[in-house]
């Protein structure tokens, strides 16, 4: 009986020890400066012919980021303790596959960015990537012509989405989780 009672303590014991022992859900965390709580995302920049792929982007970082719920997100680059910086450089498409008749019948979008995040107490750049490269496929439609960016972006709003949503949980999840 005092056996028993002792291995239920002792379990106890271990259990509130590993509830602070420093684990923490994945998503969580963050390797930030305690000092920030807000950051600034402005609309990134687009060098691109893609019409509205900035403002896409820009909000699904947005959004990412106020769904991790630790950080005030705010649009503006001034009056903020960070600011996340956006540029994207270049859209290409590309035949992905070949039917029997030696026509295309998928393609793949890749495109790729220049992403800052700075602290602006220091003013110093607390992560950088400027070669991001996200990549994302579909059906080629029939009697469309798939080589021009904006043609793709206006047959196919679902492979933006797609692109877009890995592109802001990718950044937010680096920044956050220091990845």
């Amino acid at each position: 009986m005092i056996k028993s009672h002792v291995l239920g303590v002792l379990c106890t014991l271990g259990a509130l020890c590993a509830v602070g022992c420093g684990y923490s859900l994945a998503g969580r965390g963050s390797f930030l400066p305690a000092y920030i709580k807000t950051i600034g995302i402005p609309t990134f920049a687009n060098r691109t012919t893609v019409f509205n792929l900035e403002t896409t982007l820009t909000q699904k970082v947005r959004s990412e980021f106020i769904g991790r719920g630790k950080y005030q997100i705010l649009p503006q680059a001034d009056g903020v303790d960070a600011l996340l910086t956006g540029e994207v450089v270049a859209v290409s498409i590309a035949p992905a596959s070949f039917n029997t008749q030696q026509l295309a019948s998928r393609y793949a979008i890749t495109m790729t960015a220049r992403i800052e995040l700075r602290d602006t107490r220091a003013n110093a750049v607390l992560w950088e990537n400027p070669s991001l490269v996200f990549r994302q496929e579909y059906e080629a439609t029939s009697g469309t012509s798939a080589v021009d960016p904006a043609a793709f972006f206006g047959q196919d709003a679902n492979a933006l989405d797609r692109l877009g949503t890995d592109f802001a949980r990718t950044i937010v999840s680096t920044i956050l989780e220091a990845f």
